[in-house]
């Protein structure tokens, strides 16, 4: 068999990508065009697990490029510069491709992704001091047995977490309503997160 010179000089990272746009679980994406929506690098400061890319951000290929990107901006205090820069975020939701439409909102990631490329790329983080955990799957996913009865619990109880975690709502505008009723969500939690993120990054 001949040797594939591109395989040999690829990067760690780079040959995970490569398996994962070729991995047959991934073939129909593959057959349309799209490839897996992630950054990361070994450099990266802060893990951020969202749960899978919308379509807008799928078919551009930028993670967290929509509304719900912005007001995620917002919360963290950071512009969209730092955001996109592998060397302060890795952005790796628990899919790397668009999920599908449901009745409402989008599909749930895959349940076997995550457990299958998650330890992979984030073994090879080691500058990593903080892990943000954006909704209901990423907190079940990476705070196992600590995990609270819900969601509402879990990100109340974000003291619980730090300094390797802050769990949040996801930051869709969907979730205007959540906030409202939760009022301390902006009081305690974003303040908390900013300070966090700011002596990290500066």
């Amino acid at each position: 068999m001949p040797i594939n010179k591109k395989l040999i000089t690829m990067t760690p990272l780079e040959k995970i990508e490569y398996d994962i746009i070729n991995h047959p679980d991934n073939s129909n994406y593959l057959d349309i065009g799209y490839k897996p929506t992630y950054s990361a690098s070994t450099n990266s400061k802060i893990i951020l697990v969202g749960q899978a890319p919308g379509i807008k951000a799928q078919e551009s290929g930028i993670p967290w490029n929509d509304v719900s990107g912005d007001n995620l901006r917002k919360w963290l205090g950071v512009s969209k510069e730092k955001f996109y820069d592998e060397s302060i975020f890795a952005l790796i939701p628990m899919d790397f491709y668009f999920p599908g439409k449901a009745k409402h909102g989008d599909l749930p990631p895959r349940k076997t992704f995550a457990p299958m490329w998650h330890p992979l790329i984030t073994n090879l983080l080691i500058n990593t001091r903080l892990t943000i955990l954006i909704g209901r799957y990423a907190q079940i996913y990476y705070l196992g047995s600590s995990v609270k009865n819900n969601l509402t619990e879990t990100v109340r109880s974000y003291k619980d977490y730090l300094p390797n975690y802050i769990p949040l709502v996801h930051p869709s505008p969907l979730t205007r309503r959540w906030q409202t009723k939760n009022i301390w969500f902006e009081d305690k939690v974003l303040p908390e997160l900013k300070k966090v993120v700011t002596s990290i990054i500066r």
